[in-house]
């Protein structure tokens, strides 16, 4: 019994034991074998991988102390006024992220720093208010990117795809100011709060395509940002309207408003128009030397209408609207009245150097004379805008607002926009296209730009793929047409691969009859036309996978043309639907496809059927190029006014005769080149060797005065269409898509009856390459070659 007991006892005791705690094993081995790991290891403070984030002793930061800091970085660095309310809101933001450290430790300065940039990135006004949404988003956002009144730097992790545990994201990381590489400058760098997706590397070797073509963006005008002018606050705005084919009437006064609103600003912006301290004695006529109305003696003074009254017989100069008035006498017009227009003894200036019709905005320089009238003179409401003064106003010259040139608009320094953007003045922040503002990505595009057109010219003495191929009046329903087309293809199809120009430009008008007028048959015949243009390329893969191929459309195509029969349409105007062209896009995806599988490597050429107008960007906002077709010569012959003074123009009579000019009159004589300016008369027309069978032509001596009359015309204007609604209609909401602020950096103005040129008018290239298949002349193709290197253009020819 009792061994029984006892062997029972022994057995009991293990049940009655706690089961002994194995030791927990630690990740980190022992670093000597002598020591054991501990049965109970330490435990670290924090969990791995969780770090514990800086606190700061928020502070309450009067406004008054923040001042004069915020002064010099928003208002002297920046070009910004604070409100009070955004100064306060500041404040606050401040005192909470950065605490007592915001003086010492300079945290308040790179954070005043980020927001201002932020600002002027997203396009902010230059008054800041502190209750806009925009403000406070971007503290909202700024706010998670500091961590111990610190910005950190995110940029890394985002491309992870993961935070790794959230690891690095509370560590403190290195301010903007000192993560950036020594060779960027502040204005260079894009990584903003992360709001900025451009990259542009410095080094060749980091950049990922060495194809201009990469960075080429068609920008439709129905897709064009659409900017409004704000008169008060003096910079562009978004419009807040939504836009409509069928708006309320008050959008087409706002039209008009705008398109004054415009050029008044510029006229302001104008040394001319600027009074000095102390005033010189104003001249009594306008007079023009150059491109612009400008003298050191020069000083000029407009005056509203409304502000005629009660001044008979003095002297003025008005800038307004030229209108045909509802009695059919010529009148001008203004944001505050009208008034009769009486220009028997006017000149023009330059005489024979510009159009001048209804419907453009002018500078007139003359007497207001006033008469009795039943009505009497007043300010009534029988027409214009603010109603219709009493009297006439006598003009003694007109001439076209001056133009303004793109480097001085946008605020960049330096021959050709190659220098670095200056500290304050134009309009370097506003984004135009929807590709980046001037100021924010403006200097690393150009050095991008520059690398990358000089990389692809360096072994070949032509300019290889910067080039830019521009057909117009391509009438597709002419059998010469195709012959022309293929051997301009297989002049280029000829060259090395890797030489093939970037883009090829193919305007309308694709028929030579509207569509459904009876001369070019209907859609089914349209449908034909292009049909045929599909096979003529499908001969050419080569240069269809390594081109993009553009096509604008004229007045005859479809679907506009269909209500028109011929007439002018409305601008601006959509792409050739996509029912006509899905036979070129399938020779399209035929050769991208053959060439993947002969390669390996994908290819991405391509057709984009666009507006007209439409905008080129190359390199974002280093380079635009803007394409309209439109019959514009033979529209401002039919309207534009007579003068008296000045004879019937001919090109081909010689142009030294002078005029009568009444004594006293101080204008410039005949022999000074008052038609054109200095760089009009030095636009050059670049002729290299001429081939067999295909040269290059330059504009006959009789032409060029008549491109020269055009293109002053229209760039002075800042607008495709100036004229009359009637005339040309346009879509009042999209308006702004036919506005030329800033001056683009070339012009592709397709117009049939006119000859082909290329001249530069105030840093602007133009160029119309004129009828693909050369009128009178049997067997010749003619085009134009533009180089986006040099920009310059050239008109060649080759027989057919």
């Amino acid at each position: 019994m009792n061994g029984q007991t006892h062997s029972t006892s022994t057995r009991a005791v293990p049940l009655l034991q706690s089961a002994p705690i194995p030791a927990v094993q630690n990740t980190i081995p022992s670093s000597s074998p002598a020591f054991g790991t501990p049965v109970h290891p330490i435990r670290p403070q924090h969990p791995p991988g969780q770090l514990k984030k800086p606190s700061v002793l928020p502070i309450l930061l009067p406004p008054a102390t923040l001042r004069p800091l915020a002064f010099r970085t928003f208002t002297k660095k920046h070009n910004l006024t604070l409100t009070s309310s955004a100064l306060q809101a500041l404040a606050t933001f401040i005192g909470k992220q950065c605490g007592s450290g915001w003086r010492e430790e300079g945290l308040a300065e790179k954070v005043l720093e980020e927001v201002a940039k932020t600002w002027k990135k997203n396009g902010g006004g230059v008054i800041v208010e502190g209750d806009s949404v925009d403000i406070k988003t971007i503290l909202r956002n700024l706010e998670s990117c500091i961590s111990g009144g610190r910005i950190v730097h995110r940029g890394g992790l985002s491309r992870q795809g993961t935070f790794a545990s959230r690891t690095a994201a509370l560590v403190e990381q290195p301010s903007f100011e000192e993560a950036r590489p020594s060779g960027l400058g502040r204005e260079d760098s894009q990584a903003s709060l992360g709001l900025s997706n451009l990259e542009v590397a410095d080094d060749e070797e980091n950049n990922q395509t060495t194809d201009p073509r990469a960075w080429l963006k068609v920008i439709g005008s129905f897709e064009q940002p659409r900017l409004v002018y704000n008169l008060v606050k003096r910079q562009f705005e978004k419009a807040v309207t939504r836009p409509s084919l069928l708006p309320d009437p008050s959008h087409k006064t706002q039209l008009f408003r705008h398109r004054y609103n415009l050029i008044h600003q510029r006229l302001l912006r104008n040394e001319s128009f600027q009074t000095p301290t102390i005033a010189p004695d104003r001249t009594t006529s306008l007079q023009r030397s150059s491109s612009t109305i400008a003298t050191v003696q020069q000083i000029y003074k407009l005056t509203p209408i409304a502000n005629l009254l009660g001044r008979s017989g003095s002297s003025h100069l008005l800038l307004g609207l030229l209108a045909i008035s509802p009695t059919g006498t010529l009148a001008i017009s203004d944001l505050t009245g009208s008034i009769a227009l009486d220009l028997r003894h006017a000149r023009p200036i330059p005489e024979h150097g510009a159009w001048f019709a209804p419907g453009m905005i002018v500078l007139v320089d003359g007497i207001y004379e006033e008469e009795g009238s039943s009505g009497g003179p007043g300010l009534g409401g029988g027409g214009g805008v603010g109603g219709t003064i009493g009297g006439k106003f006598v003009g003694f010259s007109v001439g076209g607002p001056p133009c303004e040139r793109r480097e001085v608009t946008l605020g960049v320094s330096g021959f050709n926009g190659e220098g670095d953007s200056t500290a304050g003045g134009g309009f370097g922040w506003v984004d135009f296209l929807g590709v980046g503002s001037e100021r924010a990505s403006g200097i690393g595009m150009r050095r991008l730009e520059k690398n990358i057109l000089r990389r692809s010219t360096s072994q070949y003495t032509h300019a290889g793929r910067s080039r830019v191929v521009i057909m117009g009046e391509v009438n597709l329903d002419n059998a010469k047409t195709i012959q022309a087309l293929q051997k301009i293809l297989g002049i280029y199809a000829a060259e090395p691969a890797n030489q093939t120009p970037m883009i090829f430009v193919l305007i309308g008008n694709f028929v030579r009859y509207a569509l459904m007028a009876g001369g070019s048959g209907g859609s089914i015949e349209y449908k034909e036309y292009f049909d045929s243009l599909a096979s003529a390329l499908s001969d050419y893969p080569t240069v269809l996978r390594a081109a993009t191929f553009i096509f604008v459309p004229g007045d005859n195509d479809p679907w506009p043309s269909c209500f028109s029969a011929g007439a002018a349409t409305i601008l601006p105007r959509k792409a050739v639907p996509d029912l006509f062209t899905s036979r070129i896009k399938r020779a399209f995806a035929a050769a991208n496809a053959d060439a993947e599988k002969m390669t390996g490597k994908r290819v991405d050429g391509e057709a984009i059927w666009t507006t007209n107008p439409a905008r080129l960007s190359l390199f974002g906002p280093a380079h635009e190029v803007v394409i309209f077709r439109d019959d514009v010569s033979g529209r401002l012959r039919r309207t534009a006014i007579g003068f008296q003074s000045v004879g019937t123009f001919d090109t081909n009579k010689p142009r030294n005769q002078g005029t009568h000019t009444e004594a006293g009159d101080n204008v410039l004589e005949p022999n000074e080149h008052m038609d054109v300016d200095e760089a009009v008369e030095a636009a050059e027309s670049h002729i290299p060797a001429v081939k067999e069978q295909d040269s290059v032509k330059a504009a006959a001596p009789s032409d060029m005065p008549t491109a020269r009359k055009l293109v002053k015309t229209i760039l002075d204007q800042g607008y495709l269409a100036p004229f009359p609604l009637s005339n040309r209609p346009v879509l009042w909401d999209f308006a702004s898509a036919l506005q030329l602020y800033p001056l683009p950096t070339s012009l592709i103005l397709m117009d049939p009856e006119a000859p082909s040129f290329a001249v530069t008018y105030e840093g602007c290239h133009v160029m119309n390459p004129g009828r693909l298949v050369a009128e009178g002349r049997r067997g010749l193709a003619r085009w134009m070659e533009y180089d986006a290197g040099t920009r310059r253009g050239k008109t060649r020819e080759a027989t057919f």
